[in-house]
This record gives structure tokens, sequence and C-alpha cells, in this order.
């Protein structure tokens, strides 16, 4: 199975597929000031996809875990691809919400959350057609009690949060800003 063939945004299918297609996750530097490795995590419907496929645009490498080889048949991120693209990568952006994704914050330089009120997020997930995940009711409830539950979680640990309300291109401006401070 090509690890391309789980849909995703057209944005990041294009982006992904040089290191997907030959299990190579050496990315090209495009920058000489020091880009950095960077985590973006958030709830389902804060705009994750959405900010790396701008991000993408604007020429940055980018690597959207909720599509690809990237997790395990759990859930989890897989150890040996995700040991292995932090390992090799010196530049890259990579999105994701994962139980285990704590293992791997030492190889980041930034942990940004995004956040938004539960109100944007169902709203959201309910307009979204790139990604099913939050059209059910089982699923709406589970974003709500994540965002009760998980999301301090990973406010506690962030080194950044973005308030993911603001137009795209502000919350993207300041991602932006982090890749080339350090």
């Amino acid at each position: 199975m090509n690890a391309l063939s789980t849909p995703q945004p057209r944005c990041l299918a294009s982006l992904q597929a040089d290191a997907l297609s030959s299990h190579r996750f050496h990315v090209k530097h495009r920058y000489s000031d020091g880009m950095v490795r960077l985590l973006i995590t958030g709830m389902s419907g804060v705009g994750k996809s959405s900010v790396l496929c701008e991000l993408g645009e604007r020429g940055y490498p980018v690597i959207d875990t909720d599509y690809g080889p990237w997790k395990t048949e759990t859930g989890l991120w897989d150890d040996v691809l995700m040991g292995a693209l932090l390992g090799e990568s010196t530049e890259v952006v990579v999105s994701g919400t994962v139980a285990n994704q704590g293992d791997f914050y030492d190889r980041f330089d930034h942990v940004v959350l995004l956040s938004a009120p539960l109100s944007v997020l169902l709203d959201r997930v309910s307009m979204r057609t790139t990604n099913p995940y939050g059209s059910t009711a089982d699923e709406r409830e589970e974003i709500t009690s994540n965002l009760a539950s998980i999301e301090p979680l990973l406010r506690a640990s962030a080194t950044v949060e973005i308030d993911a309300t603001q137009p795209l291109h502000h919350v993207v401006d300041r991602v932006e800003e982090l890749l080339h401070r350090l």
C-alpha cells in the first residue's frame, strides 16, 4: 500500500510525496537562518491542517501525521518513522495530536498549541470536507471531552500557545516567526 493512499488535503499530498515515496525523511534546507523543528498540536477542528497547508505553500517542509504512515494501528506515532524524521530533519513542521507525542518533545525546538473555544471547534468540524472526524454526535462529544481533559495537558507542555480564532494568515505568520527564532 502506498503511503499516500490515505485521503489527505491536496496541498499536503504533493508536499509529502517525495519523503514518503523514498522512505527517507531528510528535508532540503530552504532557509539558511536556522529554521527549527516545530510541532503544531491541538484539538480536532482547531486548524492544524490549515496552518500546515499554508506553511507548505510558503515553502516550508511539513508533515501532517493524520495522513500517511506516521501512526500505528493503535493511533500512536510510529517510533521508527518519527525517530527517523526527527533524527534526520533539521527543518520540519509536524502536525498532530497523539498520546505518545510527549516522547518526542525533546526533539522539537517548539511545541505550539493552537487553541479555540469549543463552539469554534464544533463549527469547524461540522463544515470541513477534508476530514470526516467530527461529523457524528459521538465524535463531537469526544471533542468536547478532549477539550476539557486533553487540552490542559497540551497547554502545560507547550512552549507557545496561539489563539486559532484569528484569521489564518495571522496564525501562520506567528508560527513562521517561531521558525526563524532560536
